[in-house]
């Protein structure tokens, strides 16, 4: 998963409007105050202090120690800045993606309720047609003896017609059997990844707690002085990969259940009707989805933060 960059977060929206600001403001600035800026040039004091703040300027500009230092301090003020107003510490936004998917996974049992609601139905329409279609077969057997063409004939129509139908919502049981499947594999996987989640919460609380009190503004600003990575920001960029993980597992659950709310309400036990498609399209999300979350990737990036501490 590639990094995102700074200008792409909420964070770096908040640097864009400040520095669209600055900009704005020195253009004023100095349309307004031209003719004071030139009167103030004419002393030479104060024309040697202006060009030493533009010396000072140009080496920040030039020195790449001075200016990654102003850049780290310009982050973390617009980090600041945007945390008044939005909530962007990554372990806050892992805890309501977990809520967000403990309130799926609870509309996800409802939906399995339903479906097993609808399964029962299903089992008792095909149980009494049968049980009908036993008794005009005994109707048409005992017509036959007595030579009744008419009872005949409509008791083997009947009981035909029946077994058609019972053909139809075997068809549909079976559907509505893998769909019930479907529903249990997404609920158990999505358990797996709110206990896994709550377990690397947990950790990364300990492991933020700990560089926090290690690690204060000033470390990191003579660590990237010295031209080593900030340890605080590489852990910060590694809880954003994994928060980014579960969103979209939590999007992926959404989707899911639409679709599946869409079937579920495609069911017309009457009629024996069922949206193939939609079947289709959730087989296709499981093998795509839930096979593939085996090989999880949290542990490569946790090596991989691992490896540059």
């Amino acid at each position: 998963m590639t990094a995102k960059s700074f200008w792409r977060r909420p964070e770096g929206i908040t640097g864009i409007i400040v520095l669209a600001a600055i900009g704005s403001g020195t253009g004023w600035l100095l349309y307004h105050f031209a003719s004071t800026l030139i009167g103030w040039a004419e002393d030479p004091a104060v024309l040697a202090a202006m060009l030493a703040l533009l010396g000072g300027i140009v080496y920040i500009l030039l020195d790449p120690h001075a200016r990654h230092l102003l850049w780290y301090f310009f982050k973390m003020a617009m980090r600041w800045i945007t945390g008044l107003f939005v909530r962007i510490d990554p372990i806050s936004m892992l805890k309501d993606h977990v809520r967000h998917l403990e309130k799926n996974l609870l509309a996800l049992s409802a939906q399995i309720g339903a479906l097993r609601k609808q399964i029962r139905q299903m089992k008792d329409i095909m149980e009494t047609n049968a049980a009908e279609i036993q008794k005009n077969m005994a109707l048409a057997d005992e017509a036959k003896r007595q030579g009744d063409e008419k009872n005949l004939t409509l008791a083997t129509r009947r009981a035909g017609r029946l077994q058609e139908a019972n053909d139809k919502y075997s068809e549909l049981h079976r559907k509505m059997d893998t769909l019930y499947r479907l529903l249990r594999r997404m609920y158990e996987h999505s358990e797996i990844v709110i206990e896994d989640t709550r377990d690397q919460i947990a950790l990364k609380e300990q492991e933020y707690r700990a560089i926090k009190a290690s690690h204060s503004a000033m470390r990191s600003a003579q660590s990237i002085l010295k031209g080593n990575p900030d340890q605080r920001a590489l852990f910060d960029h590694t809880l954003e990969e994994l928060a980014d993980e579960v969103s979209q597992k939590v999007g992926n659950l959404e989707r899911f259940m639409d679709t599946s709310r869409h079937l579920m309400d495609s069911i017309d036990l009457q009629k024996g009707l069922f949206e193939e498609e939609g079947l289709r399209l959730l087989e296709a999300w499981e093998k795509q989805v839930l096979q593939g979350s085996s090989a999880s990737t949290d542990s490569q990036k946790r090596k991989n933060y691992e490896d540059l501490l």
